[in-house]
């Protein structure tokens, strides 16, 4: 007779359903799919930008796979050069390289062949550009900003930004026009939107990011210097977000939700001045998320209305 659980599974399943529950999150920790997934959105605005809205199947498809491919890549390359350091922040503390549960030799192997297989496919489908943009935006996350400036400059996530604007580029170039404005003005946005992201999490972190001797901007200046300059760079953002109503394929449509999304990054910019606690960075944090994420959203819809 089968032996079953009170829920009516038997143990073996569960045991292989937890199992394979346990292998997914680890797949997500150690490829940051959920960054992955925002610089896909920010690649396939790019590609409907360049395309007004009417993208190809074909051209959707090879951007979705090789933009997957690439930033998974370059982020499990990110994780196994911050091995060390991660085990030093509680944030990070648990990340698979760090825990073991992953081999690091096997994690190099497959990251980099996530990367270059990236280019290799955008080649081997006739689209150098796509090829170029992906491999320049591993190399900047990969070479500029985790080897190079983290550990160095306080200008690590400034020109780090770069990176998210290579993935709209990428998206450009995937619909064979990565020069048309929109796509520019976009690329502009996720370049001045990452410091933000990035110094508001340093801020809620900043302990953390002080013992493993990471030179983020909230660590090695005063409060009021790194507020300036978040504000600074919320207001760019801002800025960039509106003036993409300009393009022929958005408008006043597009107008309405990204004023509202950029008049609340601004409050909450405006409120770390006078608040700057740990959980009204936190906030900072998630709202620019939020605000990313809207208007892409408004960009992806409006455009093909």
């Amino acid at each position: 007779m089968t032996m079953v659980t009170r829920t009516g599974t038997h143990p073996a399943v569960r045991a292989h359903e937890e199992k394979r529950a346990s292998l997914l999150g680890t797949l997500v920790v150690l490829f940051k799919l959920r960054i992955v997934l925002l610089l896909v959105f920010a690649a396939v605005g790019g590609a409907l930008l360049a395309a007004h809205g009417r993208p190809t199947w074909g051209q959707m498809a090879l951007l979705l796979l090789t933009g997957t491919m690439s930033a998974a890549g370059a982020s499990a390359l990110n994780q196994y050069l911050e091995r060390d350091r991660d085990a030093l922040m509680k944030r990070t503390a648990r990340r698979p390289l760090v825990t073991g549960e992953v081999n690091p030799r096997a994690a190099l192997i497959a990251a980099s062949a996530l990367v270059i297989g990236a280019s290799a496919i955008a080649l081997l489908a006739g689209n150098p550009p796509l090829a170029f943009f992906l491999a320049l935006g591993a190399f900047i996350y990969v070479g500029v900003y985790t080897l190079w400036l983290k550990p160095r400059s306080v200008l690590n996530v400034v020109i780090g930004g770069a990176a998210g604007s290579a993935a709209v580029l990428s998206g450009g170039a995937a619909a064979g026009q990565w020069t048309d404005p929109g796509v520019l003005v976009l690329a502009a946005l996720l370049f001045t939107w990452s410091p933000i992201h990035f110094w508001a999490l340093a801020l809620a972190y900043r302990k953390d990011y002080s013992r493993a001797g990471v030179p983020m901007l909230p660590v090695v200046s005063s409060s009021r210097q790194a507020l300036f300059w978040m504000l600074v760079h919320a207001l760019a953002t801002g800025f960039f977000g509106l003036l993409l109503a300009l393009h022929g394929a958005l408008g006043w449509l597009y107008v309405l939700p990204v004023g509202l999304a950029t008049a609340w990054l601004l409050r909450e910019s405006v409120l770390l001045l006078s608040n700057a606690t740990a959980p009204r960075a936190m906030a900072v944090f998630k709202v620019s998320n939020l605000y990313l994420s809207i208007v892409l959203l408004a960009v992806a819809v409006v455009s093909m209305l």
